[in-house]
């Protein structure tokens, strides 16, 4: 095996060192129309930080340049700025180029000027590489195997509401997930997860599952 890449062992702020990639889609009601309802797609883009592994999700409307600079503002505003952003050649870029009539170099400018005015850098993993993305490519499996155990669990009309709301359960549970083996020691009984490195609170988690054969949140 391959040694980590200098970002995974950078000393920092979390998502100073961030990596990205595009999952999906979910197909949400729109609008109800007389007929019945109106269907449309919706997409995840998740931000892994390189070093703490704390994720953040934002859900975008469609794979364009504009969808995607308007989810780098919001993670912008929230977690603050990144030193640099690590991705790879996913299908969501060269659909994005189609869509706009633009190819790969062209839709990239767009993106890298607007990262050059928040002194933050893109860099793409060589194509066909996607082991490179391991980091972030197990949490997509991993929020994705959340999602679906709520979706089961619960009868759940789809919205962009709704998305959103499970988007962000989907969230505090990976970020309530221990990064260091869980200490039997009465004395240290906290446990050290991305959830306490960003808010500096101990005993920050999500409401745990019933625990039963039928619970699916307690498999994940």
């Amino acid at each position: 095996m391959a040694d980590f890449p200098p970002e995974r062992l950078h000393i920092g702020p979390p998502f100073t060192y961030v990596g990205v990639d595009v999952f999906g889609p979910w197909q949400i009601v729109a609008r109800r129309t007389r007929g019945g309802q109106a269907q449309s797609k919706r997409w995840a883009m998740l931000f892994c930080c390189m070093s703490s592994r704390a994720v953040h999700i934002e859900i975008i409307d469609f794979l364009d340049t504009s969808s995607c600079i308007n989810a780098l503002r919001r993670f912008f505003a929230i977690q603050g700025p990144a030193k640099q952003i690590r991705s790879d050649w996913g299908k969501n870029f060269v659909a994005a180029a189609k869509e706009l009539g633009l190819n790969r170099q062209q839709l990239d400018m767009a993106v890298q000027n607007f990262l050059s005015r928040q002194g933050c850098s893109w860099v793409f993993n060589p194509p066909h590489a996607s082991h490179m993305g391991g980091s972030w490519e197990r949490l997509i499996g991993l929020s994705r195997r959340i999602l679906d155990a709520i979706l089961l669990q619960e009868n759940i009309q789809l919205t962009h509401d709704v998305l959103c709301t499970l988007m962000m359960e989907v969230t505090a549970i990976i970020n309530a997930r221990p990064l260091v083996p869980v200490s039997t020691d009465l004395e240290s009984p906290f446990i050290l997860s991305p959830a306490m490195i960003l808010t500096q609170k101990v005993g920050v988690s999500p409401p745990q599952g019933d625990f039963t054969d039928e619970d699916l949140l307690s498999r994940q």
